[in-house]
């Protein structure tokens, strides 16, 4: 089957060409921005906040960030801007109703939708899964979709309970 002396290699057998660059998955990155604490990278559990730039972190990393104290901390890109609790909202997020999460996900035997989203837009009803733009509020934490921003004619926040007005636009923060 060859190397008995009667075969002559070709220059695409002996050399191998340069590498490819590894593309990023977009699906995989979206899940990543969505899904998980910027912070911590495990998965987004409530209370979620959010900071300034719009990043998405489980609240108790965010406290546990804060309290570290030692020296050998590694300073974490993720939250280097964040020096205290109040520099993050607390998001107001609605959930979705269609979303089955890890109920029968026991095992790890199950397929997990990465298309499917945990919470969605209260107006619109998009999911938060990362093809659509969100923004929330920054005084109460109100989070919806940057398609209800132009479906919305009242002035006012879509909750019952939340008195602030959507006019100030200088008060919201998309979400990345």
């Amino acid at each position: 089957m060859g190397c008995d002396g009667g075969t002559i290699p070709k220059r695409h057998e002996l050399v191998k060409g340069p590498r490819k660059v590894e593309k990023v998955d977009k699906n995989a990155e979206l899940v990543a921005q969505w899904y998980y604490c910027t912070l911590s990278q495990e998965k987004l559990s409530r209370p979620i906040v959010a900071c300034e730039l719009g990043r998405l972190y489980n609240k108790d990393a965010i406290i546990e960030f804060l309290l570290d104290k030692s020296s050998e901390k590694a300073v974490v890109e993720a939250a280097s801007h964040i020096k205290s609790i109040k520099n993050v909202i607390e998001l107001n997020l609605a959930d979705n109703p269609a979303w089955t999460g890890d109920k029968g996900n026991t095992k790890g035997d199950k397929y997990d939708d990465i298309q499917s989203a945990r919470f969605i837009c209260p107006v619109v009803g998009l999911e938060m899964n990362g093809r659509h733009r969100f923004c929330f509020l920054r005084n109460c934490g109100c989070v919806f979709s940057e398609r209800a921003l132009k479906e919305i004619k009242t002035e006012t926040c879509h909750r019952e309970s939340c008195l602030f007005a959507l006019a100030c636009l200088d008060l919201m923060v998309s979400i990345r």
